[in-house]
């Protein structure tokens, strides 16, 4: 976490620890007033109505809430959905269970590289399909999805639109009114806020989207997520998105150098080593390399303690089974298997970038000669 996040989070943690909800003494009104504040500021970097903003306790929720919650108020006639192989598990998930109560769901494939076509959504629609989902960048293989054409699909044929934009926010411009979203999530923990706190944007009007909650209870948040407000999350996710917009276009700029030279040094000390994803359309700190003739996980212990990356979907660690969204790109079980996720952020400057590369191709070096000899 930022430490000016932390900053602005720690007089809420002891001093003004009032309730957001308490009106009539001054303790709650100060929480209030500082969630109101939040909300303000987290609205406008996305260009919405302060009041369309949910928080929650992270993108998890927001995206169980927005399609669980969707689906739990229509009626019983059949309805349909539309979301892509490559999404995160919470919404594959989410998905999966409105399946299994009564929903059609249809599950897009995307190219080699990991993109979708928006005609592929022109071509799955029904008379009654109710939302789209697709998400804006992966969290694996950092892919930026077209979601403005896809936008302007769903406003054509009036369907709700939804995009998981947990790695998009803070990191690229968004705007939910020219991009035509009316339900997103995303979470602080992503922009070096405190974990355990996250935003849904459920729009209010043009149209109305209406949700059933997950949570009952006393009726915060428009009645959509009952319990006392994390206020020190909320002031924490604020100042995170804030400093982030800052600084979104240099550090930008300077992540995908990074990233960039940390490919180039890895390809050239490891033969055959490959990308996985596209190679242009994508967030600027992500990097999925295959690298053929190891194991992903005999190079991540390798390196343990000296360098931290990861196997597909950090919030999927006690999945067995291989990535998801390598496979959706075609990878052989080998390839999948052989494929590891490096993020760069913040804190990673040049040397660290050229230490990296070369413990990893040094361990790599070690791992193939014990397995060829």
């Amino acid at each position: 976490m930022d430490p000016r996040v932390l900053e602005a989070m720690a007089p809420y943690f002891t001093q003004f620890f009032g309730n957001a909800d308490s009106k009539h003494h001054v303790f709650g009104r100060i929480a209030r007033q500082a969630v109101a504040a939040a909300r303000d500021t987290i609205a406008n970097a996305i260009h919405a109505d302060p009041g369309d903003i949910c928080f929650t306790s992270g993108a998890t929720e927001s995206v169980n809430l927005a399609i669980k919650g969707l689906f739990d108020c229509g009626s019983n006639s059949p309805r349909h959905f539309i979301t892509v192989a490559t999404e995160h598990p919470a919404v594959l998930d989410s998905f999966r269970r409105i399946e299994a109560a009564g929903a059609e769901v249809t599950r897009l494939p995307v190219d080699a590289r990991g993109l979708l076509d928006p005609q592929q959504i022109a071509d799955a629609l029904r008379p009654h399909t109710q939302m789209v989902s697709v998400m804006a960048a992966n969290n694996e293989i950092g892919v930026l999805q077209p979601v403005r054409e896809i936008g302007a699909l769903c406003r054509e044929r009036h369907i709700l639109f939804m995009s998981d934009a947990t790695q998009a926010l803070g990191q690229l411009p968004l705007d939910v009114q020219t991009l035509n979203i009316h339900l997103l999530a995303g979470s602080a923990h992503k922009i070096y806020g405190p974990k355990g706190v996250g935003l849904l944007y459920c729009r209010r009007r043009d149209p109305k989207v209406t949700l059933r909650p997950l949570l009952d209870g006393g009726g915060h948040e428009r009645g959509l997520r009952s319990g006392t407000l994390n206020v020190p999350g909320i002031v924490g996710f604020a100042k995170a998105l804030e400093l982030s917009l800052e600084v979104m276009a240099t550090e930008t700029a300077r992540l995908r150098a990074l990233r960039d030279e940390l490919f180039q040094l890895l390809a050239q000390g490891i033969p055959g080593l490959r990308l996985n994803g596209h190679p242009d359309h994508r967030l600027a700190g992500n990097l999925n390399v295959c690298i053929p003739g190891i194991v992903n996980e005999s190079l991540i212990i390798a390196l343990a303690e000296e360098v931290a990356f990861s196997i597909g979907s950090a919030c999927s660690t006690t999945a067995v089974d291989p990535s998801h969204v390598l496979r959706a790109l075609g990878l052989s079980s080998p390839d999948v298997n052989a494929s590891v996720r490096f993020g760069l952020g913040r804190a990673t400057n040049d040397a660290k970038v050229r230490h990296t590369a070369q413990a990893v191709i040094a361990a790599v070096a070690r791992l193939r000669r014990q397995t060829f000899g």
